[in-house]
């Protein structure tokens, strides 16, 4: 129906009994808060502390890579990396170490997808040679090995999915190691136990997770712990 109004209009009022509409509603929920480089840092951060024992340096090396919670009490509540620090008594590494830091923490408060500092970091490669840590697993460098710390505490807070074997493959992956270890029982071993490894001694590196742990089964190369096969 229409009106006509025959006086001036020397104000209005707006009715408030009207439901909102469905588009309304939408636009009036906030929107999840996402890691940007202009959140100021709280007073309080949620950190984990990695201690790195190396044979490139006498000393440890203690990661400490501090988070914030996103949207904390609601269902977009996240944790995101916020800085890191990397603190030891060798002074050897002192100005690059920092450095390392700084530009780390800088990408880490960047926001979007930061996951691809692990692959950066796991492609350094020392031209002096690279070592095997604690349980036969190949490190091309001190870089590399940052990263694999980095790693490490992404898939923890959830922002790197674990790539966890079915329990179909462990089993046969158990049965490999138990007949290889059959096999291989009466063969002598060259004594180094310097090296302590759960996979045979004699194995061969993966290319995949860098792991000590390739051995040959009918013909076929497999990796105890990562079940990489070259047969498929």
């Amino acid at each position: 129906m229409t009106i006509k109004i025959e006086k001036k209009i020397v104000g209005y009022q707006v009715h408030k009994n009207a439901a909102p509409t469905i588009e309304a509603v939408e636009n009036s929920t906030p929107k999840p808060l996402e890691m940007n480089e202009f959140i100021e840092r709280p007073e309080f951060l949620l950190g984990s502390t990695y201690k790195v024992k190396t044979p490139v340096s006498e000393h440890s090396l203690y990661i400490t890579i501090n988070d914030i919670i996103l949207n904390q009490d609601t269902d977009h509540e996240v944790r995101r990396p916020y800085e890191v620090f990397i603190n030891s008594k060798s002074m050897e590494h002192f100005q690059w170490v920092i450095a390392l830091t700084r530009v780390i923490s800088a990408v880490f408060r960047k926001g979007g997808d930061i996951t691809f500092l692990v692959e950066e970091l796991s492609s350094v490669y020392d031209p002096n040679g690279g070592y095997y840590k604690k349980g036969g697993v190949f490190m091309p460098s001190l870089v590399a090995e940052i990263g694999a710390v980095i790693e490490k505490h992404m898939k923890s807070i959830g922002l790197i999915e674990h790539e966890e074997m079915s329990e179909t493959t462990k089993q046969i992956l158990a049965e490999k190691r138990a007949q290889f270890e059959a096999v291989q029982k009466d063969v002598p071993t060259s004594g180094n136990s310097a090296e302590s490894s759960p996979f045979p001694a004699n194995a061969s590196l993966c290319q995949k997770c860098n792991t000590k742990a390739v051995i040959v089964m009918d013909g076929c190369n497999t990796c105890l712990n990562c079940g990489d096969s070259k047969c498929g």
